[in-house]
Order: C-alpha cells, then sequence, then structure tokens
C-alpha cells in the first residue's frame, strides 16, 4: 500500500513552494485580461474628446506592447529564477 509524503517532509515543503510560487507568476498573463476590454471603452466612451480620447489610448496601447515586450525578453526569465 502507498504512502503520502507528510507534510513535515523537505522536499515536500519545497514542491509545495515551487507550485504557489508558479501560480502567482501566472498573474502576469492576466494582465491582457484587463487592458484589452479597456481599449474599445476608451473610443466608445471619450468619442466627444478626441484630443484626450487618442492620447489615452495611445498611452494604453503603449503600455501593452511594453508589457508584451517584457513578458518575450529575457527580463521575465531573469526575474523568475
Amino acid at each position: 500500500m502507498a504512502t503520502w509524503p507528510s507534510s513535515s517532509d523537505p522536499s515536500n515543503q519545497e514542491a509545495i513552494a515551487i507550485r504557489k510560487r508558479n501560480k502567482s507568476d501566472q498573474i502576469k498573463f492576466l494582465i491582457p485580461l484587463i487592458y484589452d476590454p479597456v481599449l474599445p471603452l476608451i473610443r466608445l466612451t471619450l468619442r466627444k474628446n478626441p484630443v484626450v480620447r487618442d492620447r489615452l489610448f495611445t498611452a494604453v496601447l503603449v503600455g501593452a506592447f511594453a508589457d508584451g515586450f517584457y513578458l518575450v525578453t529575457d527580463l521575465y526569465d531573469i526575474e523568475s529564477k
């Protein structure tokens, strides 16, 4: 009959810590779910103020590209190690 490793086992504690860290790292990939719906809302709600609309839209778009660039460069790999 197989036995489960005890919760006081140091190797088990390391595995649990790695799992918890990996779950918190995944939040970085959920950020697009925040700014993706914001882009069309900016265009719709600020129709009457085109200067503010275009500047805000551009700022959010630059932030989105910066986030994407951060995720695909070596900076992300260095932080996760």
